[in-house]
């Protein structure tokens, strides 16, 4: 297939374009600046410059395209309206594009607050008023009403690999201001994780593969304790590990800290089955024992 990916150059791109090259699919992928085209061209795919707010190059790409994986998204919580409607804009340019045509269409999303109190499975649709996001992402499934061949992967909060900028980074820059690893409550809620080459082989799977209308969890592991999350931080820092109470969350971690106080399980139980997807890779612990999160 000639596959059309959106954020080719970000953190799970950067391992989903040469996990399609090495399975045999041609990669034409956005990028909107110098240094994202150079990354493109080294991982061996092709370069369609542009962003994904340039709707007429999005629209130009998927046409052009067998299929298309959409992982670009604006992570800037200062304006999660704005990043929505970006996101709602590529979904239907695409859209548009692929109506009718039974091609492929993937979008990511994510696992957290899907099924607050239980695990979450593929099943479970989220509420969408929680996030615009979750809207956003029923809206993918529900293309399969216009003969597109849609499927949503959700992939877990901590998307784990070197080179990781998400949220474990920002709990570690926490602890070295702050001089302790903190983790909320007792700690007994649950964090989900995958290792980056693993979401990239199942997206890959998702495009291949997945029935239309597809709802597909990329999670390694059902869900980490978070407290146990803050002793490997700990150990690596050299820092106490102490639990920060419920309240007093926000101000010590910051905008990280209402995110760290879920507990997010999640199940990969159906995506595995259906898709014949088994994740490999180290655990998040596992890889946050290697080292390389705290290197400087």
């Amino acid at each position: 297939m000639r596959v059309f990916v959106t954020g080719a150059s970000g953190f799970v791109g950067r391992a989903t374009v040469p996990e399609l090259l090495a399975a045999g699919h041609e990669v034409v992928g956005l990028a909107r600046s110098d240094d994202a085209a150079a990354t493109v061209e080294a991982a061996g795919a092709t370069v369609l410059r542009g962003s994904i707010d340039d709707v007429d190059v999005v629209r130009r790409g998927a046409a052009d395209a067998d299929g298309t994986i959409h992982l670009a998204y604006n992570h800037d919580f200062s304006d999660i309206p704005g990043a929505a409607a970006t996101d709602r804009a590529v979904v239907a340019a695409v859209a548009e594009a692929y109506e009718g045509s039974d091609r492929p269409f993937v979008s990511v999303s994510g696992t957290v607050g899907l099924a607050p109190g239980r695990v979450a499975t593929e099943h479970d649709t989220g509420d969408a008023n929680v996030h615009p996001r979750v809207a956003t992402a029923q809206s993918v499934q529900a293309l399969k009403d216009r003969g597109i061949r849609s499927a949503v992967v959700r992939l877990a909060p901590s998307v784990h690999d070197v080179g990781d900028g998400g949220f474990v980074p920002e709990l570690i820059r926490v602890a070295r201001a702050q001089g302790i690893s903190g983790y909320v409550g007792d700690g007994e809620n649950r964090w989900p994780g995958v290792h980056r080459p693993d979401a990239a082989t199942l997206l890959r799977l998702a495009l291949e593969s997945a029935p239309a209308g597809s709802a597909l969890h990329g999670v390694g592991e059902e869900g980490v304790p978070t407290r146990e999350i803050a002793e490997m931080i700990g150990k690596h820092l050299g820092v106490p590990v102490q639990s920060i109470a419920p309240e007093a969350a926000a101000e010590h971690f910051g905008w990280i800290g209402m995110f760290f106080a879920m507990d997010a399980p999640a199940s990969n139980a159906i995506t595995r089955e259906l898709l014949g997807w088994e994740p490999v890779g180290p655990s998040l612990l596992e890889d946050l024992d290697q080292g390389h999160y705290f290197e400087a």
